[in-house]
């Protein structure tokens, strides 16, 4: 995170598990909490807009959960932490603006992680989830009119699965400036400016679940 400190707002209407995530936050240097409030208006009060936003989603119906989602996604970055059992999905929450999915069950140290991986640019889903991900995923239909062509598609789910642009010129035999150039024609076309934006967009168009025997990037 190349020593930058990211300003942090904590979502949780539980006063006790807010506190805990107050004190899992708290000791890293690179964080500051700017806020820990009980509902997602109440960050309204909050005189910047926090870089990351990590909010545990209250009992709800599944648009008002996507409502609050949405809401804060346009502002920040969300890190959202549910039981995940009842609505919303994890894809409806990542269409909805999600960057890390967290299950309210996960260690301790899945939180942390994901604050990590969200402050770097990077998306996330605990690993409890991850199953759970992978089925909602390889059930979705492919529906994509971005115009992407293949070698662009081939090159997006690369991105997404975390690999470098040094690591996708490997495996696919090109050059990296050539893969550089089809990183930037898929940033246009698909109007995204970060590789959690470009992650989210490949989930959501069905670029993922072909590709699911890919292995993970070193």
């Amino acid at each position: 995170m190349d020593g930058h400190t990211f300003t942090v707002a904590i979502v949780d209407d539980q006063p006790v598990r807010r506190g805990g995530i107050e004190r899992l936050v708290a000791p890293d240097p690179t964080l500051s909490i700017v806020a820990s409030v009980g509902r997602v208006d109440d960050l309204s009060t909050v005189d910047a807009r926090p870089d990351l936003v990590v909010l545990d989603l209250p009992a709800g119906t599944r648009e008002e959960a996507v409502a609050l989602i949405a809401h804060v996604a346009a502002q920040s970055r969300p890190i959202v932490i549910s039981a995940w059992d009842t609505a919303p999905s994890l894809l409806t929450a990542v269409r909805a603006g999600a960057c890390a999915c967290v299950s309210r069950q996960a260690d301790r140290s899945a939180l942390g992680t994901a604050i990590r991986a969200v402050a770097g640019g990077g998306f996330y889903v605990c690993h409890r989830l991850r199953e759970q991900f992978h089925h909602e995923l390889t059930s979705q239909p492919r529906d994509d009119s971005t115009g992407l062509a293949p070698r662009e598609v081939e090159t997006l789910r690369w991105i997404a699965r975390g690999f470098t642009q040094a690591q996708i010129a490997r495996r696919m035999g090109l050059s990296q400036a050539t893969i550089n150039t089809y990183a930037k024609r898929i940033r246009t076309k698909l109007g995204a400016t970060n590789k959690a934006e470009l992650t989210r967009l490949a989930i959501q168009l069905g670029h993922l679940t072909s590709d699911r025997h890919a292995s993970t990037a070193a």
